[in-house]
């Protein structure tokens, strides 16, 4: 019962896709499965009827060449019968001797038994000649001479049984015909093997058979291929949609970071123009007052503290305007704004810090500075809190192929990539790959925990980033 409610959460837990998928091709293989069983009823039947129908034509022209045969040797004897007493026993005995030389084909021939069941002919199997054989069956148990007296008896006909062939003598299915001579008590009769019509009729069915595996090799081959096709379709239509779909997301996750970036230059300029330059006010009239009242010790000690104390806030709230958006990289470009990035960091953490770059005047757009500021910041940030690093060393140049920001530590380095079961954690992480991602850039981080063997991140912009020489302004980057 476990086993199942598994088996029944796996499938419904299955994507939205592959069930649609299941939808569509499980109607077809029911479809084409009972196509399949009705087409194999329908011809096995077809077939059955016209095997059964050759076996009967083939062995009524059996039977008629059994009664021709009899009857030409009836007519051979008629003679010496006709005109014999029923007690004339030189007049059987020349009939005998008539009927046993009368042999066709490779185990054709006629025999005779009296009424009593003694054999008198049987040329081919000269054995059962004088014996008695009343009671003979054949391995199936179907009764031999007593119903070849009985039907000889009543006037004649057909009889069927098992018995062994003279010329191999393996057991085959003979079909016999016999008639009686009344006035001498005798059956006189003839038979043919039909061996070869059960081979015939065996070959039909074997022939039919292969037919209908033919066909079913037919039907599956078409399911297979409307199979792929419903498959490729719904792969193509997957795929297409799936593009559009990240198209989108690409869109709105594009349309988030530059409503992201457009709000934190908007919190950055009130903290800078407003709640700063008030704060920056009452820090003047603090030390107006102050002046005021130099002649109190004890009330300027107090003021004193105030007017530290409101300095660090004013320090605090230019600090977080400038991490929000720092006016340096809009007013001066990338480099210098990550100049002054780590030597805020440096002087912060005590954490030292090797900055190089390659100046090339306003050669990336908005977006690419923008988001290789973030990344440095996020790296930074990350050093700060898990790395235990003691230096560091940026590098931003411009190549071919684009540009380069390249973030290197000598910490305690980190697991990576990520183990399937942290997939929701490291959300800097994803935040520096979806930037870069957005840019059609490339994100690599090498590091391992092994040691203090360090991490290093590379955040590649491509060069469809990279402005004209024409569009250039009075910025670095």
């Amino acid at each position: 019962m476990t086993g199942l409610l598994m088996r029944l959460r796996d499938f419904f837990s299955i994507s939205y896709g592959q069930k649609v998928f299941l939808l569509a091709t499980l109607p077809l293989i029911v479809a084409v499965f009972l196509i399949f069983l009705v087409v194999t009823s329908q011809s096995r039947q077809l077939a059955e009827r016209e095997i059964q129908a050759l076996e009967t034509q083939l062995i009524e022209t059996k039977r008629a060449e059994l009664k021709n045969y009899l009857s030409i040797a009836r007519t051979a004897v008629v003679n010496t019968y006709g005109r014999a007493a029923p007690d004339d026993e030189d007049a059987k005995l020349a009939v005998s001797r008539e009927l046993a030389a009368m042999l066709y084909g490779q185990d054709g021939y006629f025999f005779v038994f009296d009424y009593d069941g003694n054999n008198l002919v049987a040329p081919r199997q000269t054995y059962l000649i004088g014996r008695n054989w009343t009671g003979l069956e054949d391995l199936n148990g179907t009764p031999i001479t007593d119903e070849l007296i009985r039907i000889a008896r009543t006037g004649g006909g057909y009889h069927s049984f098992d018995w062994p062939k003279p010329s191999t003598g393996a057991t085959e299915r003979m079909i016999v015909y016999v008639n009686g001579l009344q006035d001498w008590r005798w059956v006189i009769g003839t038979g043919v093997f039909i061996d070869d019509v059960l081979e015939n009729v065996a070959a039909a069915r074997a022939d039919v058979e292969t037919r209908i595996q033919t066909t079913s090799y037919y039907i599956v081959g078409i399911a297979v291929v409307a199979l792929l096709g419903v498959f490729m379709t719904g792969m193509v239509l997957n795929v297409r949609e799936r593009r559009l779909a990240d198209a989108k997301l690409k869109q709105l996750t594009q349309r988030i970071i530059d409503t992201q970036e457009e709000e934190r230059g908007r919190v950055a300029r009130e903290l800078h123009d407003g709640i700063s330059q008030m704060l920056v006010g009452v820090r003047y009239a603090l030390e107006l007052t102050k002046r005021k009242l130099a002649s109190d010790p004890a009330t300027s000690n107090l003021l004193d503290k105030g007017i530290n104390g409101l300095g660090s806030t004013i320090q605090e709230v230019r600090r977080i305007s400038r991490d929000l958006r720092p006016g340096v990289l809009d007013d001066l470009g990338l480099g210098p704004a990550l100049q002054a990035l780590t030597e805020d960091f440096s002087t912060r953490t005590g954490i030292q810090i090797e900055f190089e770059t390659v100046v090339f005047r306003n050669r990336l757009d908005q977006e690419a500075r923008i988001a290789l500021y973030r990344i440095a910041q996020e790296a930074l940030n990350n050093i700060e809190r898990h790395a235990q690093a003691e230096n560091v060393f940026i590098s931003i140049k411009g190549h071919r192929n684009g540009a380069m920001l390249q973030i290197k530590d000598d910490g305690i380095g980190m697991i990576w990539p990520r183990p399937s079961r942290r997939v929701l954690g490291g959300l800097g992480l994803r935040n520096m790959q979806e930037r870069i991602e957005q840019l059609g850039g490339t994100l690599r981080i090498l590091s391992a925990r092994t040691g203090k063997t360090g991490t290093v991140i590379e955040a590649q912009v491509p060069l469809t980033h990279m402005l004209s020489p024409q569009k250039t302004t009075k910025e670095s980057a």
